[in-house]
Parts: structure tokens; C-alpha cells; sequence
């Protein structure tokens, strides 16, 4: 689920010493100043358009195109490196852009995001496509197409491979409007679908033809979202796309029977755990009526700060400080209580997440993750290998070791796009 810690990165490293200097002060200063950054309404794409439907014809309607990016194949690989990345892979240098495209919100009603294309420069004049899923992201200018920051490692690496990427912001990150559903599955699906169609329409005006081929991996949240997307192409969401493999990395493809639990036995770090919870609960309430006022979940001080921490305008430098050290101090006792064994309107939002692995794809899938990861322990990617397996799919978990979540990526990448290359092979 990754708190995006690109720690290597020249860009994050100058941003949080910036945020490190704002919170100089004690925390107290930063709980007294998030009330002044207003909560941002998701808002449709025009006033004529917010009480219909997108038409399903509409969704992924290319809006608009703008480069981002443009590195030679040496740029590519020191980009890679700075990172603790491998760069065998690295065969081409690449330029990105930003599009933004139609796509719907969790209601279904027209709105617009954006999302990060990445072309090679080089290799076959028509290209297959990897769909790049991010993970966690706070503020909204960490997404792919805003920053070269964490979120552009993947897409960097399989686009210098030769093959193009379409990496969505997701609803409400990047350039998008309002608030990110964070972790609301069917919405990531819907825009990253939307996104691979802005992108075929994008491909073909920048002169570099698809195939219609996907292959599909994300990390962390991008991992759970990467399964579900599998199983929207594999079902037919469109018929201009076939998906050819999965290799998700480190997702929370069961928060009921994994993830969960893991925040009160010790393999979820307090801190992460404690991010994660409260990003998730606020998201979720509002799709779900978990507590119709903060202070029923959470203690104060947090009830009245938690709502803007995760307005998207708040770097995790400002969040985490905000935030105490353990979910008891965090949450109520009965809401603490609900976490541990969740019922009602909570158990449903979380299962409206899991089931991701239930399905039986026809393509071949790898599942990566870590053992030392203690953001999402390897018990999600062991509980998807066992509902694959349960559905006649086989799919091998590939064990990192002692490696922690996001270098969890770093090592897992350009495994990947090897295998990728085995996979396209065979056809």
C-alpha cells in the first residue's frame, strides 16, 4: 500500500526537508493548522453533464495530451539506479506525458483524470502496453504523471524495455478533481480502464500504434487494483485489449483475513498501520455510512484533524507527526474493537475490496512480495496464490525476503519486465 517514501529521490528529499522545517514546531501547531486547507468535493466534468451517466461510449475519452518528460537511455538508467534498481533491462531512452481523459466517480457520474503514458523511444513501431498500478499516495502531486518521484520508477522501467505504459492517477490524485476514494477498488478499475483506452487514442496520434496486448502489474495498492483490472479485462471491459499476464507486487488482496489482522500481531509496523487505517477509514466513509461522525471512530484530538490530514493536499512529513503512535491511542474503544472484528458497514466496505483472486485468469500470473515486508505481509499474496489455486490457476509467489516493502519493488521490477519478456515471447 506503500506510503510512497521515495527516499532516493532529489525532488522528495528537497520536499521534506521543507516539510521537516514546517514541523519544527510541536505537533500541536500542525493539528491547529489543518483546519485552514478546505475539503475538495469530487466534481463532475460540467454543470450540463453532473446529473447523467457517462456514456459508456465516452469513458476514456481523450482530453487532453502534454509532455512531461523526455530522457535518453543513460537518463533512464541513472533515474533507475538512484533508486537501488537494476538496469539490465534498460534498452531505450523514452518521453511521457500527461493525458487526461472522461472517466466516472464511484457514483457513476462524469468526471476527468489523469495518468502517465510512457512510449520508448525505439523498439517495434506498434507496441504492447503494461498497465502500471501506484501505490499509496497522500498528496496529490506524488502521482505519476505530476512528479518523478516513486510512482514513475515501474513506468520508467517497462517503457525503456520497449514496450508503452499507461499508469493512472487514479480518481482525485494528479490533476484530477476532488478526493481520492483511496482504496475503493471499483473505482481504480473504472479509471485505469479509461486510462488504457486515453491511451490507445493517445499511442495512435503520437504515431506509435498498440497491439492491444496488456500486461498488468502494480505495487501495493496498485497490486490489489492490478488483480481486479486483470479480471475486468479477461472478462471482456473491452474489446480493443487482451490481457496476456499478471505480476502484481506486494497488494492487500485480503484485508479481512490478512491485512487486518496483521495491525494487532506485530507484522504491520505502528506506523504504517496506523497511516493506513485512518486514510482507509476516511476514504471509505465517505462511500459508506461506517459512523456518521468522526469523533464515533476516532479519539480526540484526531476526530476533528483526520478528514483534512487526507484531504490530498497534505504530505506524509504533515500527516504521520498529526497521528499517534499506536491504533489504541488512535481510535475508540468500540471502534478499536470493530478493527479487530469487523461487522456491519465496515466488514462490507472491506470485502467490497477483497475477492480480487477469486477468478480463474487465462493468462499466466506472479505474484511478488516479501517476507520482512511490515506494510503488507506476504500472507495477502499467499491467500490470492490459495484462491487461484482454488479456481484451477497456479500462480507462484515469488518471495523477496528480508526486503521491506517499497525496495520490495526496487528488486521485483526488473524481474518482471524479464518475465514479461518470456511471456511475449511465446506469442
Amino acid at each position: 500500500m506503500e506510503k510512497n517514501s521515495a527516499t532516493n529521490q532529489s525532488t522528495r528529499n528537497k520536499r521534506r526537508r521543507t516539510a521537516r522545517r514546517g514541523l519544527a514546531a510541536a505537533t500541536v501547531v500542525v493539528l491547529a493548522a489543518l483546519g485552514t486547507v478546505p475539503a475538495v468535493a469530487q466534481q463532475p466534468v460540467g454543470a450540463a453533464e453532473s446529473t447523467h451517466t457517462l456514456a459508456a461510449r465516452d469513458r476514456g475519452d481523450l482530453l487532453s495530451l502534454t509532455p512531461v518528460a523526455d530522457l535518453g537511455r543513460a537518463d533512464v538508467a541513472r533515474f533507475l539506479a538512484s533508486g537501488g534498481m537494476a538496469t539490465d533491462t534498460v534498452r531505450h531512452g523514452l518521453r511521457a506525458y500527461r493525458l487526461t481523459y472522461r472517466t466516472v466517480t464511484p457514483q457513476g457520474a462524469p468526471t476527468t483524470a489523469t495518468g502517465l503514458l510512457v512510449l520508448p523511444k525505439g523498439g517495434p513501431h506498434r507496441l504492447d502496453l503494461v498497465s502500471d498500478t501506484h501505490g499509496t499516495m497522500a498528496h496529490r502531486d506524488y502521482a505519476p504523471s505530476v512528479s518523478e518521484d516513486f510512482g514513475r520508477f515501474a513506468p520508467y522501467l517497462h517503457a525503456s524495455a520497449g514496450r508503452a505504459v499507461a499508469a493512472p492517477d487514479y480518481l482525485g490524485l494528479g490533476k484530477g478533481p476532488g478526493r481520492h476514494p483511496y482504496m475503493d477498488t471499483k473505482s481504480s478499475v473504472t479509471a485505469s480502464v479509461d486510462m488504457l483506452r486515453a491511451s490507445r487514442t493517445a499511442a495512435q496520434r503520437l504515431n506509435r500504434p498498440l497491439t492491444g496486448d496488456v500486461y498488468a502489474s502494480g505495487f501495493s495498492q496498485g497490486g490489489q487494483v492490478a488483480m481486479a483490472l486483470g479480471r475486468a479485462l479477461d472478462n471482456g471491459a473491452d474489446r480493443h485489449f487482451r490481457l496476456r499476464a499478471l505480476a502484481p507486487v506486494s497488494g492487500p488482496y485480503d484485508i479481512e483475513h490478512a491485512e487486518m489482522p496483521a495491525l494487532f500481531d506485530g507484522r504491520v509496523n505502528d506506523i504504517s498501520g496506523i497511516f493506513y487505517m485512518t486514510y482507509f477509514l476516511t476514504a471509505q466513509n465517505r462511500l459508506h455510512p461506517l459512523y456518521k461522525d468522526p469523533s464515533e471512530a476516532f479519539r480526540e484530538p484526531y476526530a476533528g484533524i483526520v478528514d483534512d490530514l487526507f484531504d490530498t493536499n497534505h504530505v506524509e512529513e504533515q500527516i504521520i507527526p498529526a497521528l499517534p503512535g499506536t491504533l489504541k491511542e488512535l481510535l475508540t474503544d468500540d471502534y478499536y474493537r470493530q478493527v479487530q472484528h469487523p461487522t456491519g458497514a465496515l466488514l462490507a466496505a472491506v470485502r467490497a475490496q477483497d475477492g480480487n483472486c477469486a477468478w480463474k485468469p487465462d493468462v499466466p500470473v506472479r505474484l511478488y512480495s516479501s517476507s520482512g515486508d511490515t506494510d503488507v505481509p506476504i500472507a495477502n499474496a499467499r491467500n490470492c496464490a490459495a484462491d487461484l489455486a482454488e479456481h484451477g490457476v497456479k500462480a507462484r509467489v515469488v518471495d523477496q525476503g528480508t526486503t521491506g516493502h517499497n525496495a520490495t519493488y526496487m528488486k521485483s521490477g526488473p524481474q518482471i519486465v524479464r518475465w514479461f519478456d518470456t511471456v511475449a515471447a511465446r506469442h
